[in-house]
């Protein structure tokens, strides 16, 4: 039995699922880095797969791009599949000066515009935090590989064109590291239904220096930061 967005039969999906936005990028995933990945669910070309990784099951799915499709399937995921960890992986626009091209962001925190946590939380500002056990896992993991990493606030854009052009220097005084479109609304849905999230982004353009990376660093560098994300949460 599915449902209305997710076509896979119950146990079909591991305890812990990673959410690239890019369906394509979840295909990539599941035939490139991890062992026996079968598809899941096809529903509106947004597949879903399940596979091991270092001999325990993993699944991976896209989600689309912003909060109110990432959570869609997050919801779905969690609450009729029994989905116990949802790990966002992507990229982010890069804020803060002290980022370089293909940094790894753990979103320790993610500020937002989107008003979804308002609409849960009874109108009340709601801080939306990544769970504490997924960001030391990858945060110690990089630390025993030697990858820098860096931890703290992302900012959750419902807009990907903003309209105002002084945004970006207003979330740089406020410390924001990145931009990026899900993890806010993540972080709100994972805390609602009593699951872990965390969002972990590679810098693949930075928005004050312009700089950006060609699409084979981009397949390359998101890679690397899937691998570790991997080792840290499914393979420890």
């Amino acid at each position: 039995m599915g449902t209305p967005h997710i076509s896979a039969k119950p146990g079909d999906f591991a305890e812990t699922v990673l959410l690239p936005g890019d369906p394509l990028r979840a295909l990539h995933i599941a035939t490139t880095l991890l062992d026996d990945a079968v598809e899941v669910t096809r529903v509106r070309a947004m597949g879903g797969y399940t596979g091991t990784w270092r001999g325990r099951r993993v699944s991976v799915m896209g989600t689309g791009m912003g909060i109110p499709s990432s959570s869609i399937y997050a919801t779905e995921l969690v609450r009729e599949y029994g989905v116990k960890r949802l790990v966002r992986i992507g990229t982010c626009g890069g804020v803060a000066d002290s980022l370089q091209l293909g940094d790894i962001v753990l979103g320790i925190g993610a500020c937002t515009d989107s008003g979804v946590n308002r609409a849960r939380f009874k109108g009340m500002d709601y801080a939306a935090v990544a769970s504490y056990g997924l960001l030391a896992a990858v945060a110690n993991e990089a630390q025993r590989q030697n990858i820098a990493v860096q931890v703290g606030n992302l900012f959750s854009a419902d807009l990907f064109y903003g309209p105002d052009p002084t945004m970006v220097d207003t979330l740089a005084a406020m410390n924001i590291l990145g931009i990026e479109m899900e993890a806010a609304g993540l972080y709100g849905l994972a805390a609602q239904y009593g699951a872990e999230a965390l969002t972990v982004c590679a810098v693949s353009d930075h928005l004050r220096t312009h700089q950006s990376w060609s699409p084979e660093q981009r397949q390359l560098g998101v890679d690397a930061m899937v691998r570790l994300v991997l080792e840290a949460v499914v393979g420890a």
